[in-house]
């Protein structure tokens, strides 16, 4: 049987006196999309960035494709897992197409097919030579995906990588990182505060409280009103919010 694409076994971290994670065991098969919810400092992004060993646990292991991320050079373990967060980082003096190509020429690789990455990510290929400036929050997010796939990785993490887009952005951008899950066989992570995304985009729902997991639940399930109270809080924003638009209705 092939090991699950991320384990983090009894992992723990602290910063000081508080407690970001505490002894957190989760297994994500391949092929997952998963959504770890949970408010301001429930460690969900903490677990997150453990996996590319931008945040290294405390205590406990965190494994990827069964291997200890801690048992070799992290750039390689970086080249195959792509990470995309909410300020972007694309590099300003470089041109989008640069910035999509940049991991596979540091690493040697063939170079990266940019126009096809574009049209992964629906953006015209005419943009590959305008700068990050030139761009729209949402157009420098998509490129933002696009440079995360361009090694060909196949796992995929997010951390709150919409949160800065507007609704109408957000939810295009949502969808399409959804079909791209779908149509490149992606294990993917989604960091997120927002329970209607979560429920909407992914798989399995995971949610995080004071550093621990509190629910894992599928959207189906969560809806159903299972979970516990902290998830039922959680789902109960979006679920309130529908009903007072459909109070609006004439």
């Amino acid at each position: 049987m092939a090991p699950p694409a991320i384990r983090w076994d009894r992992v723990e971290r602290r910063y000081g006196t508080v407690v970001a994670v505490d002894g957190v065991t989760l297994t994500i098969d391949t092929g997952a999309f998963v959504a770890l919810v949970g408010a301001s400092g429930s460690g969900k992004s903490t677990l997150l960035r453990m996996v590319n060993r931008l945040v290294p646990p405390g205590a406990g292991q965190v494994l990827v494709g069964g291997a200890d991320v801690a048992s070799g050079p992290a750039p390689a373990l970086r080249r195959r897992i792509g990470y995309v967060f909410q300020h972007i980082g694309l590099f300003p003096h470089m041109t989008v197409a640069q910035n999509i190509a940049i991991g596979p020429k540091l690493a040697g690789d063939p170079p990266a097919d940019v126009g096809r990455l574009l049209d992964l990510v629906e953006l015209p290929r005419a943009v590959a030579t305008r700068m990050p400036a030139e761009l729209s929050g949402g157009q420098r997010q998509r490129v933002g995906i696009a440079r995360a796939l361009a090694p060909g990785a196949k796992l995929l993490l997010l951390d709150e990588a919409f949160g800065a887009l507007d609704p109408v952005t957000r939810d295009a951008l949502g969808r399409r990182l959804r079909a791209l899950h779908d149509e490149l066989g992606l294990t993917t992570v989604l960091v997120t505060h927002d329970m209607a995304e979560a429920l909407l985009l992914a798989t399995r729902v995971v949610v995080m409280a004071a550093g621990r997991i509190v629910a894992d639940e599928t959207p189906g399930a969560l809806l159903a009103g299972a979970g516990g109270d902290a998830a039922q809080a959680l789902v109960g924003v979006p679920r309130a919010q529908a009903a007072r638009l459909a109070e609006l209705v004439p």
